[in-house]
């Protein structure tokens, strides 16, 4: 579903991807009658969205149509008297609903990197509808029987891992209830889903009220004058002319407290981002967030599981919420113990410029900063004006991918677009074929939700003729008129992990797509793109794409050098971060008995301390009614994934660095285990496969220098 104004441990929310499906040609008869760019198939090259097409009045139309339609496809299926085949029941099941999946893929993509209030309204007012329609169909006994009466050893390769998928897809949302817990279980949908919706909106709001409105330029010492500039005339669009408006991330910490020289500012800055939507008003998401806790309680025990976790994580690599903890409590004990080290040495600094303060969580990164250029004489401000937007994409993302795999981009300024910062690309494979069309949006807006994402408009398909379309959303700031697009190497990082998720994306090479790309386990989807984190510190690359946007001049490498003695640097804050918001959310989501919720602050104070993570220092990432990933977001009780997925990489990592490192001969062998097998076999198997042994701990460790 990103996340990312990222730490080192990059975080992203990968959407889930749409699924697009072929119909019947009577149904395609019908839509030719239709005069809708979300009913038509597009003509433009490999179904590309005709956005100078599509309006908002497009999409109620075509939701209505694409609800008919599956309807009637789903009946068919339902009411056929032959007997079970693969072909009349599970490949006729995943080709129904092309044109509702058409509408839903475009329309989520905007509604949260290009929203407004009425496509806001229209999801409000579909999100029921389209839970209800989801239930008819995975709660639906006659099909659900249907697939169990195949004789699964007639059936091989994608084909039988596809009714594996669907198997465990009904029994998941419950095609084996009572009819009257069916009728339990879609009103709890029900409510979820207009919940889930009202929590986005909400969050939306509570980022753009939360931003904070500074009197005088003295108070925003140590920003550059391209920020100062930008926050004038963020306050001036506002109405609050001749004063300065710095606008949120979606992290806890915000990007300027490194360089804010106002203790007072800094404070300002960390409570407006901790606090945004706990204020009392109608962005205030903690009423609903007590209400998602307990809904989610009640559904997996109406599935006869003890609590959310252990219903949702079936079908993950960690199997289970013990597995998933053990892994978040060994790695919780060192990375704490980092951390207080490391608060320890900013607390000397504090000091030594007698201070006069105890460290708190809005100095950490002000000081942590200048830790960093005493320790290794590394400062950000140094660093940034090598690290220009477009040189970062073209001469390292798309360098780097070019190395390991062959492939190679084409700029296209001839595909519409929905907004005019979005640029697209052609990708083509080694062999000199078209393989993709690439989409990026850059920069933050009001209309956009936090952080950073992967998604596909069109999902590969042997079986479809699909090619993939994806699209790589991100939210840097956008310089002011005439200035170049610098950015931290934190967000250069960001881009290398978006840029892994549509590697894997690219490479899909399955018949179906719901075995396709990232169609896989949370805890498995962020590891190929953290593999390709790595590719931005590769000396070859870095020297390629790090150019001085002024001077033109290639970094040099005694800043490398610098870079590569810092890479551990603050890692016990990092982790910790990462960690405290992984056990909030798999404490929210293993309560067993409805009288062990609390009041939301309380609840999260108390999931800290019991998990040893209740640091004053080291806050959450994530602070729960701003935990988009798990109440807005497709990670609920699956925040973890990011650690697990961390442990897979640096396993990983570790093997492609005793191999001659990120080289053609390792990038063909990760294509081929790992970024182009999707959900079409068994991941654990492909894992080991490439590194040769299970997935160990240590690595973990021993990568962060811990």
């Amino acid at each position: 579903m990103k996340n990312c104004l990222i730490k080192n441990s990059a975080i992203c929310l990968v959407l889930v991807n749409a699924v697009l499906f072929s119909c019947t040609s009577n149904t395609k008869e019908k839509m030719d009658e239709i005069d809708n760019p979300l009913v038509q198939k597009s003509t433009l090259q490999y179904q590309a969205p005709p956005f100078d097409k599509i309006k908002d009045e497009d999409f109620i139309p075509a939701f209505k149509e694409g609800l008919k339609q599956h309807d009637v496809e789903i009946d068919v299926i339902t009411n056929n008297t032959a007997t079970p085949t693969f072909e009349n029941t599970v490949l006729a099941l995943e080709l129904s609903g092309e044109t509702l999946g058409r509408a839903q893929s475009v329309f989520y993509n905007l509604t949260s990197a290009n929203t407004n209030p009425e496509l806001q309204k229209i999801k409000k007012e579909y999100a029921p509808i389209f839970s209800a329609h989801s239930d008819k169909i995975y709660l639906n006994s006659k099909i659900y029987n249907r697939i169990k009466a195949l004789d699964l050893s007639t059936l091989q390769g994608e084909n039988l891992k596809l009714v594996d998928y669907y198997l465990k897809k009904f029994e998941m949302a419950g095609a084996s209830l009572s009819s009257a817990d069916k009728e339990k279980m879609m009103e709890i949908n029900k409510k979820l889903s207009i919940l889930s919706t009202e929590f986005s909106s909400r969050l939306l709001k509570a980022r753009k009220d939360g931003a904070l409105l500074v009197d005088t330029e003295i108070e925003l010492d140590g920003l550059s004058k391209d920020d100062i500039d930008r926050a004038k005339a963020k306050a001036e669009e506002a109405g609050a002319e001749g004063k300065y408006l710095l606008g949120l991330s979606n992290t806890t910490q915000q990007p300027l407290l490194a360089v804010l020289k106002n203790r007072e500012t800094r404070k300002k800055l960390y409570e407006a981002s901790w606090s945004r939507a706990e204020k009392d008003n109608d962005a205030d998401t903690r009423k609903i967030i007590e209400d998602i806790a307990l809904l989610r309680m009640q559904k997996a025990q109406l599935m006869g599981k003890k609590n959310y976790a252990e219903w949702n994580l079936q079908n993950q690599m960690a199997k289970t919420p013990e597995r998933a903890l053990n892994l978040l409590a060994e790695l919780g004990k060192a990375s704490v113990a980092k951390a207080n080290k490391e608060a320890a040495n900013i607390q000397s600094i504090i000091d030594a410029q007698n201070g006069g303060f105890k460290l708190e969580p809005w100095d950490w990164s002000f000081y942590a900063e200048q830790v960093k250029k005493a320790k290794y004489d590394l400062d950000q401000k140094e660093l940034e004006p090598y690290f220009e937007l477009n040189s970062v994409l073209e001469n390292g993302v798309f360098y780097a991918a070019e190395r390991m795999y062959g492939i190679t981009f084409k700029k296209r300024n001839d595909l519409p677009v929905y907004n005019p910062d979005v640029v697209t690309y052609e990708v083509f494979d080694k062999d000199g074929s078209s393989m993709a069309l690439y989409y990026l949006d850059f920069y933050t807006r009001d209309t956009k939700s936090g952080g950073a994402w992967m998604n596909n408009f069109v999902s590969q398909s042997h079986y479809l003729k699909q090619k993939p379309v994806i699209v790589n959303v991100f939210n840097y700031i956008k310089p002011t008129e005439g200035n170049p697009s610098l950015i931290s190497f934190d967000n250069v990082t960001t881009m290398f992990h978006e840029f892994g998720h549509t590697l894997h994306g690219l490479f899909a090479n399955q018949q179906y797509v719901s075995l396709s790309g990232t169609s896989v386990p949370r805890d498995y989807v962020e590891f190929p793109s953290q593999i390709n984190e790595h590719a931005a510190l590769e000396p070859a690359v870095l020297k390629n794409y790090a150019i001085h946007y002024k001077t033109k001049e290639a970094i040099p490498q005694a800043l490398i050098d610098k870079i590569m003695k810092a890479e551990t640097f603050n890692k016990g804050y990092d982790v910790t971060e990462l960690l405290a918001a992984s056990v909030i959310d798999m404490m929210w989501h293993t309560v067993e008995n409805e009288a062990d919720f609390k009041s939301v602050l309380e609840f999260e104070k108390e999931a800290l301390a019991k998990n040893g993570l209740l640091v004053k220092e080291v806050p959450p990432r994530y602070h729960t009614p701003y935990f988009a990933h798990i109440w807005g977001g497709g990670y609920a009780a699956g925040y973890y994934a990011y650690t697990w997925s961390k442990t897979l990489d640096y396993n990983t990592y570790d093997w492609i660095k005793a191999h001659g490192g990120m080289n053609r001969e390792n990038g063909e062998r990760f294509r081929k285990y790992i970024l182009s097998v999707g959900n079409s076999v068994d991941l654990n198997k492909a894992f080991t496969d490439f590194v040769g042994h299970d997935m160990e701990v240590d690595a973990y460790i021993n990568n962060v220098g811990f």
